[in-house]
């Protein structure tokens, strides 16, 4: 599909993508804040899916219920996420939980949970529902996660596979949690990085890998406006987005 540039009130230029970009990778590649940026940049919508699976963590954790029987809270759970890259929701039956959904906790119990059959096909199915939502609306969002361009939007204009060493991987994360006031230290954080890893690659639904038509990005020497500029590129090529031209 083509993208567009539509001229704001101020007569400022506004980039507006057209379709689905699906940016995948484990944890500390920079899948979040690259996304986030990318769909501002093009006047997109934005859904983080692995902040929904994080959300029902922490109701699986609230409720001492096992993450094996997550799927059991599905039925009376109220989950709602935001789509505008510029103001970040979770709420959990109306409350806020944006916060609290990155604590080691969750971080912790997360892969088992979002592990669970039952867990990733109703969530997929109300990822699928926004999705269709937002490009009615805006006719673009950038989805990120681990199973998007595989499972969620296999149809996906473009496809991203972001992935990074280890070491700068935990790195990232440390320095991230300690910016949000979580305590961490960069050999804590390998592990948990390593862990996870093993766990969401692993797992028999909708493991973590790279779709056969996806993009490889490594982003270990690479900064987040480095990254950007490769995006905007690829989005460029596909004709989703007009390309940016920088002064």
């Amino acid at each position: 599909m083509r993208g567009e540039v539509d001229r704001e009130a101020d007569g400022v230029m506004r980039h507006v993508l057209r379709g689905v970009i699906a940016i995948d990778g484990p944890s500390g590649t920079g899948k979040s804040t690259v996304a986030r940026r990318l769909a501002v940049d093009l006047g997109a919508g934005y859904l983080d899916t692995g902040a929904m699976y994080r959300a029902l963590t922490l109701a699986t954790l609230r409720a001492g219920v096992p993450p094996e029987e997550a799927a059991s809270l599905l039925p009376g759970l109220r989950l709602t996420v935001s789509t505008d890259p510029a103001a970040e929701f979770v709420r959990l039956n109306g409350e806020d939980v944006a916060a609290q959904i990155r604590g080691p906790d969750v971080t912790l119990a997360v892969s088992p949970v979002s592990a669970v059959p039952r867990v990733r096909e109703h969530l997929v199915v109300l990822q699928r529902r926004l999705i269709d939502r937002v490009l009615r609306e805006t006719g673009g969002i950038v989805v990120e996660g681990r199973d998007i361009g595989t499972v969620v939007a296999p149809d996906a204009g473009l496809k991203v596979y972001l992935t990074a060493a280890a070491s700068a991987r935990a790195e990232r994360r440390t320095v991230q949690d300690g910016a949000a006031g979580r305590a961490a230290t960069v050999d804590s954080t390998l592990a948990d990085v390593l862990r996870r890893d093993a766990y969401d690659s692993s797992r028999s639904t909708s493991p973590l890998r790279r779709a056969a038509d996806a993009i490889e990005i490594d982003t270990t020497a690479l900064d987040v406006d480095g990254v950007l500029r490769l995006l905007h590129r690829l989005a460029a090529e596909r004709r989703m987005a007009p390309p940016v031209v920088r002064a």
